[in-house]
């Protein structure tokens, strides 16, 4: 991803994060980590995204 849309978009991350979480930019669907704003960054289409929240949710990918 250009490193200067990474910083164009409008990121959004938990509530209750401590500054340690994932972040979201709902404009591409990207996911960067809060910690390493500068890192990668990895975009998903909108179903994807659906997808993985809804297993989340459903705590499918509980470790």
């Amino acid at each position: 991803m250009n490193p200067d849309l990474n910083h164009e978009l409008r990121w959004k991350n938990a509530s209750n994060h401590n500054g340690s979480c994932v972040e979201l930019a709902h404009t591409m669907t990207a996911v960067r980590d809060s910690k390493n704003p500068d890192g990668p960054v990895l975009t998903f289409g909108h179903a994807e995204l659906t997808r993985f929240l809804a297993a989340v949710k459903a705590g499918h990918l509980d470790g």
